[in-house]
């Protein structure tokens, strides 16, 4: 594990103070005259992130004054360790064990770097672990939002279907899961035609990756990941320009890994079930073509639409596996629309489920550790634009309008009503640079549904 820049102890620690813009004037009127000054020339006015080194009276750092929101997020804390000279440094207040953990994460997250093909630039400044932080549960989630991120910035070159498999399998492997592959025909051969489908004009076959952990007795947990790792179009080919980032299109797999592993290494009393479709939706002779009719595992047929609506099609046979379980609680995460990044952004998951009681603790638990998302409606008037002339559904209609939900309702069709289930659409990419939250790959809504099946089968994220 690379640094996390969370530390046990360091001597002399450089004292961070947190003030908001209510208290400034207060901190100015108590410090030393000379500080209070130093401040003022600064411009420093506590606004949240903006960072005011102090010196002493030697003219090295003698500490620092951090602005932060009326509720102090993990991202204040972000901006203080990407602006901070190198250093051991401390937090300067008495902050509550949300606080602390919000402090410690924001610190961690802005430390990560993408360094499989070139060195970090700088040093970064050290954090002693803030007072009353839980230090177990914040290390969790800067490890897999880490690996989440490692795992979309990758090239596809280096981060085909064996490789995303791969990944999946060493954390099986490091929680002593049980995990296994389908690969290529095979896939035939288990009844998971759409994923064949989809995968089989690449050079590197497709395959299904099925992880399960847990006693089998306790209540299952099945979560499936969209894991396209790169994304051509098929024979609907992508322009360059709407292909460039689609290295990024393995993100819902690359998030389900990183919140199966946060899970599991919380030891959560749950019967937990991963599938990752993996494939390359590439052109070739064997592509599959528009207005193609593929019979899926539910047995259902689906006449082909656009072959660059592939993600829904490998997320139908998983789901359609996953459902066959009557699991407690099924979750699916995919970038499988540019509609939904037209409805609420680059920044915000979409989230779709019939349970509203379900939607309204993810929206709660995303609001409480800054990891948003926003419910669209699963609106069951629009199901007839999915309606085929010669198959049972279409996966993309040329219906113009409400393309998430469409895409939505069509894995809805591939889910038993007595499932509880929810679908997250997101970007899973940061389009620019923010504290803790560097441009690229991004595990988008992962802590938020990890909070959300922790609180549901009883235990603490």
């Amino acid at each position: 594990m690379r640094e996390t820049h969370l530390i046990e102890a360091a001597d002399s620690p450089i004292p961070i103070t947190p003030v908001g813009k209510g208290s400034l004037e207060r901190w100015l009127a108590e410090a030393p005259a000379a500080a209070a000054r130093w401040v003022t020339s600064t411009g420093f006015t506590a606004d949240a992130g903006q960072v005011c080194v102090i010196p002493d009276r030697e003219g090295a750092i003698g500490g620092a004054l951090l602005g932060v929101a009326a509720s102090p997020g993990p991202w204040d804390w972000s901006a203080a360790a990407e602006a901070l000279p190198p250093g051991a440094y401390r937090i300067d207040a008495a902050l509550d064990t949300p606080a602390a953990n919000a402090a410690a994460l924001g610190w961690g997250l802005a430390c990560y770097h993408f360094g499989r093909y070139r060195a970090r630039d700088r040093r970064l400044p050290d954090l002693l672990w803030p007072p009353g932080a839980d230090r177990t549960s914040v290390t969790r989630e800067i490890e897999a939002t880490w690996l989440v991120r490692d795992l979309i910035n990758t090239p596809a070159a280096d981060m085909g279907p064996a490789e995303l498999a791969g990944a999946a399998l060493a954390v099986a492997d490091r929680h002593g899961a049980r995990a296994e592959v389908i690969v290529g025909d095979d896939l035939l051969a288990h009844n998971y035609p759409m994923i064949h489908a989809v995968g089989r004009a690449s050079s590197r076959p497709p395959r299904l990756v099925d992880l399960v952990w847990g006693e089998p007795g306790r209540p299952k947990v099945t979560l499936v990941g969209k894991g396209v790792c790169f994304d051509s179009g098929g024979l609907d080919l992508k322009p360059s320009s709407a292909m460039k980032l689609m290295k990024k299109d393995m993100g819902g797999a690359a998030i389900v890994v990183g919140l199966a592993q946060m899970l599991m290494a919380a030891h959560l009393p749950i019967r937990l079930r991963v599938l990752i479709p993996a494939v390359e939706n590439s052109v070739g002779g064997n592509a599959m073509r528009p207005l193609d009719v593929i019979r899926s595992r539910s047995g259902r047929t689906v006449e082909i639409g656009n072959t660059d609506a592939e993600g829904r099609l490998i997320l139908a046979d998983a789901l359609a596996e996953a459902a066959s379980e009557q699991p407690a609680l099924l979750i699916d995460c995919a970038t499988l629309t540019g509609a939904a990044r037209v409805a609420v952004g680059s920044e915000l998951p979409a989230v779709f489920t019939t349970d509203d009681t379900l939607a309204a603790v993810l929206i709660t638990a995303g609001e409480a550790i800054f990891d948003p998302v926003w419910r669209l409606p699963l609106w069951p008037a629009y199901r007839r634009h999915l309606d085929s002339a010669v198959a049972d559904v279409n996966s993309a209609p040329d219906h113009p309008f409400a393309g998430a939900i469409l895409a939505a309702l069509f894995l809805e069709d591939f889910i038993r009503p007595t499932v509880p289930w929810m679908h997250l659409d997101v970007m899973a990419w940061n389009l620019e640079a923010r504290p803790g939250r560097p441009k690229g790959g991004e595990a988008m809504g992962m802590r938020a549904l990890n909070a959300m099946i922790a609180a549901r089968f009883g235990a603490t994220p």
